[in-house]
């Protein structure tokens, strides 16, 4: 790891600890075991610092996208396609896998944490928190259940609902949950009766749905 990757790191910690505010230059530097000085030869301020960990987080989570072999979120044909034919075994393995992403790996988990910290204080630290972990979610999830509304795998919801219905529990348990390593067991199986009353809810609407019919 080089000295830029390293004051990354660092400053990562120190922001997921007290916030980005409660944090200098100079707590970053110390933490490296550099001169101020010599941080600065690597970045112009602590908001480019701030600006470069938003930017890796999105190459890891896309990285771990394809790791998982999920579909680009830009094709929701080929998203739809892999999800309305994917056992409930595969979903609840998948499901899995993502959670514990967001909740194990040290980086992912880091940076939540100084969103959530630092949300109240700055409102572009809250803009990426809301984008990243709300808004970019459940847009996506709304997409992708109207393109299986349309294919028929879903029947008789509003997209938007569904995908809220769908997220919100998800995100209750990541934050429950997070910080409590020897919990990892009671949260995978709350996740997954959560996946699967989910799945059920699904089918029993489209069995109603086909019997109306």
């Amino acid at each position: 790891m080089n000295t830029k990757e390293r004051i990354v790191e660092e400053a990562l910690t120190l922001f997921s600890e007290y916030g980005y505010q409660g944090t200098s230059v100079k707590n970053i530097a110390d933490a490296v075991g550099i001169k101020d000085s010599s941080l600065y030869k690597h970045f112009k301020s602590k908001k480019e610092i701030f600006d470069t960990i938003v930017k890796e987080m999105s190459v890891r989570m896309e990285r771990m996208s394809k790791e998982y072999g999920l579909p680009d979120e830009h094709d929701m044909e080929k998203a739809a396609e892999l999800y309305g034919s994917i056992s409930e075994e595969g979903i609840l393995a998948l499901s899995e896998k993502i959670f514990l992403f967001y909740l194990k790996d040290e980086f992912a988990s880091k940076f939540r944490r100084m969103l959530v910290i630092e949300q109240y204080r700055d409102r572009e630290v809250f803009e990426v928190y809301r984008g990243l972990f709300m808004d970019a979610a459940v847009s996506y999830q709304t997409e992708l259940f109207a393109e299986m509304t349309a294919r028929g795998v879903f029947h008789g919801k509003d997209p938007k609902a569904m995908a809220v219905n769908f997220y919100a529990p998800i995100f209750f348990l990541l934050n429950r949950y997070d910080q409590q390593p020897d919990k990892e067991k009671e949260a995978l199986e709350a996740l997954r009766k959560q996946v699967m009353e989910e799945e059920q809810s699904i089918k029993d609407d489209k069995e109603y749905t086909n019997h109306s019919n």
